[in-house]
């Protein structure tokens, strides 16, 4: 079995998928790191879920992961390794999921605070993640003049997806939104 520490990022620099050598502050490196957190984050909302609810966010997940491995390779390695991007029809999905919360939940005519349950107060740290994984994408396209297909679509929809998900969480249990007061 081999060994998971290889000490190569011993001297502060980690390897991309293309074979090249990267600061660990590199801000592509940033940009899927804080990815990565995002998709640990829906993986501890999938625990306190629902079914139908888990599977789609195991569906994010997986979409998560291949933005990750797309944002560690150039352009020219993507090819190279047959990445999976993301398409029109995983933001399609996400619209209809939020169309569909949106049909069932009051109207708001306030700002809510984040909360409710423990499962919607989660659906909101996930929104808050992908909001930071969302301007790491706009610093990163700033800096490489690059950002995978679809990549900013599907990450700005997503954190409307969780925002939704939150309402729609508290709605079903019956937990009343707090409204911001100023």
């Amino acid at each position: 079995m081999a060994k998971i520490y290889t000490k190569t990022g011993d001297d502060g620099t980690t390897g991309l998928l293309s074979g090249d050598r990267v600061k660990k502050s590199n801000i592509r490196l940033k940009t899927y790191g804080e990815l990565d957190h995002l998709n640990s984050v829906v993986g501890s909302l999938v625990q306190v879920v629902d079914e139908e609810k888990s599977e789609f966010l195991i569906q994010i997940q997986n979409r998560l992961f291949d933005l990750g491995s797309l944002l560690a390779c150039d352009v020219d390695s993507r090819e190279k390794y047959k990445l999976k991007n993301i398409s029109l029809n995983d933001i399609q999905e996400l619209e209809l999921k939020i169309d569909s919360h949106t049909e069932k939940l009051p109207a708001l005519k306030n700002f809510i605070l984040p909360g409710g349950s423990e499962a919607a107060s989660r659906a909101h740290l996930c929104r808050t993640q992908t909001r930071n994984v969302e301007r790491l994408m706009v610093e990163l396209k700033d800096e490489v003049n690059e950002l995978p297909v679809n990549s900013i679509e599907f990450i700005n929809r997503l954190s409307d997806f969780f925002f939704s998900l939150g309402r729609m969480i508290n709605f079903e249990a019956n937990k009343k939104e707090i409204e911001w007061t100023l």
